[in-house]
């Protein structure tokens, strides 16, 4: 072999042992970043990726945040694993200690952030709107509509929403609306009563579900106790078996919506509403607050019993009576001098 050809392959021997030298650094240090923590000033960051972000674009943010050394670095990972494409946008929580590698794994799932809001049993329908808008990742799109106007939205066909929003705990991510959690809310109500109706004991001096949806929101408003739902609603359902007037303060505060101050007097007793059950019979023409499926299927499942009557102890109990000397001596007992019904 001539001496130039020797010396020729020697050189390109050297050069590719260079260039083979050079991509192995290269590759080690792309694998070295890309499994390297991230540091936060916190435990975590919230991160943004806008609908149609390039994979480009977000590289630079990320290198230009200082949680990858080199922008490209994080594209090629992308691109060798045949997923520039799968970004999907949200908003994302970024832990202290994520690694890029887990970052780009997080942005291929849309592993979003989620959150949560809690509509409470017994809330009303206007309290359940005071609680969408104070979100700040909720989409706000009701706010400038009526009642009718929210309803025909997310509730087509329902003349009065009290009682129809199932109160719960809804999970959503950033850039969802009021209205989608409304839609999810009444959905789950309506599927709660379908079920529990159709469990219902017989009977009952109920005509159709709303009758009952009705009574449970009573049966909410009157107790917190697991223990006592049933027996209320057994006391309930035998006044209206005997065409006795319920008799249930809830309804007539209702009924007195931005009048009520937080005392009711005699007076309000005494003046007719379409809420006021001392001075009506039968069940007033709407829920009065959202009932839990506890509430609900108390109303469908009352307890047996006699008792007709019951006052409130104070402490959050009850006590239950079969007639109304019972009844008045229990209010003597455990309500103030003054003592103003005899249910």
């Amino acid at each position: 072999m001539k001496k130039w050809l020797r010396r020729v392959i020697a050189v390109l021997l050297l050069g590719g042992g260079a260039l083979a030298a050079v991509a192995a650094w290269l590759w080690h240090d792309l694998q070295t970043n890309l499994d390297q923590p991230i540091v936060l000033h916190g435990n975590s960051e919230l991160f943004t990726i806008e609908r149609g972000s390039s994979l480009a674009g977000l590289a630079s943010r990320l290198a230009r945040a200082g949680w990858i050394k080199h922008a490209y670095y994080l594209r090629f990972e992308a691109r060798r694993l045949g997923i520039g494409g799968r970004i999907q946008a949200g908003l994302y929580e970024i832990p202290d200690g994520a690694t890029p590698r887990e970052l780009l794994q997080k942005f291929v799932a849309g592993d979003v952030k989620t959150f949560t809001i809690t509509f409470i049993e017994g809330a009303t329908f206007r309290e359940m709107l005071t609680v969408l808008a104070r979100h700040p990742y909720l989409e706000q799109s009701l706010q400038e509509l009526d009642t009718a106007g929210i309803l025909a939205r997310v509730a087509p066909g329902l003349d009065h929403p009290e009682g129809w929003f199932f109160p719960s705990t809804y999970r959503f991510s950033a850039g969802q609306s009021d209205a989608d959690i409304l839609r999810r809310a009444h959905a789950q109500l309506v599927e709660i009563l379908d079920r529990s109706w159709i469990e219902r004991r017989p009977d009952l001096p109920y005509a159709e579900p709303v009758d009952a949806l009705i009574m449970a929101s009573i049966i909410e408003k009157e107790t917190g106790r697991a223990d006592e739902r049933a027996l209320i609603a057994g006391v309930f359902v035998r006044r209206l078996e005997k065409g006795m007037k319920l008799q249930t303060d809830p309804t007539v505060i209702y009924g007195l919506g931005d009048a009520f101050d937080g005392n009711l007097r005699r007076t309000d007793l005494e003046t007719d509403t379409p809420y006021n059950t001392y001075t009506r019979p039968g069940l007033p023409p709407t829920p009065i607050a959202m009932p839990g499926e506890a509430a609900i299927r108390a109303a469908l499942n009352p307890a047996a019993g006699d008792a007709l009557y019951f006052v409130g102890k104070g402490d959050g109990s009850h006590v239950f009576s079969r007639t109304l000397a019972e009844h008045n001596a229990a209010v003597r007992r455990y309500q103030l001098p003054g003592g103003r019904r005899d249910q």
